[in-house]
């Protein structure tokens, strides 16, 4: 349940380093309590996107609308945004209000409530429970409902339990989906824990 020893404090999220903070996400523990019910996962993969020069950010260069307004207020609010009219997609607010930093969180690893997150997917194969983006919200109950919502307090919120990711179990890659933007799509901003990590945890 809530701990506010273990939340991440706003100070987190308000680092100017959007790449820095998407690989200190790893190993953070995303969780949520909707409907009475508590869910949580160790977070595995992310993706950093930055409002300035980055094509493939939604708010490139200040691009300001209905959606991506929340990307321009406080850093450690949620960001959830409906993908394909499907999808349900989780992402962090950083740096500092006026500049649209975010983390996609792509995917985590079960550590609460097993039994709620596989009712919620409903799905055969529990090997990829949570996995990509719109699988780990529909696991933990989130959808956009909970759009810029503060992470510091429920129904969602990030902790820290003290589980270190060594540099070298970090797999850095391109992002997914991008390729629109160009160029900026080649940067190396998307970060997993490498499979053997990931099969300790």
């Amino acid at each position: 349940m809530f701990s506010e020893e273990k939340v991440l404090p706003l100070e987190f999220y308000s680092n100017p380093d959007v790449v820095d903070v998407a690989h200190n996400l790893l190993g953070k523990v995303l969780c949520s309590n909707i409907d009475g019910i508590f869910s949580a996962g160790i977070i595995s993969e992310t993706e950093a996107y930055c409002g300035r020069n980055d094509k493939a950010c939604h708010a490139n260069d200040g691009k300001r609308t209905d959606r991506t307004e929340v990307m321009f207020g406080k850093p450690g609010n949620a960001y959830i945004y409906l993908c394909y009219g499907i999808h349900h997609l989780f992402n962090v607010v950083t740096n500092r209000e006026g500049l649209a930093d975010a983390v996609l969180i792509r995917g985590i690893i079960p550590v609460n409530g097993r039994k709620h997150i596989e009712e919620r997917r409903a799905v055969k194969n529990k090997q990829s429970l949570t996995d990509g983006p719109g699988k780990l919200t529909q696991a933990l109950g989130i959808t956009t409902d909970l759009n810029k919502t503060s992470l510091t307090t429920p129904p969602v919120w990030i902790e820290h339990r003290n589980i270190d990711i060594p540099s070298k179990e970090i797999v850095p890659s391109k992002r997914i989906g991008v390729e629109y933007a160009g160029d900026h799509a080649d940067r190396l901003w998307r970060f997993e824990i490498s499979n053997a990590l990931s099969k300790k945890l």
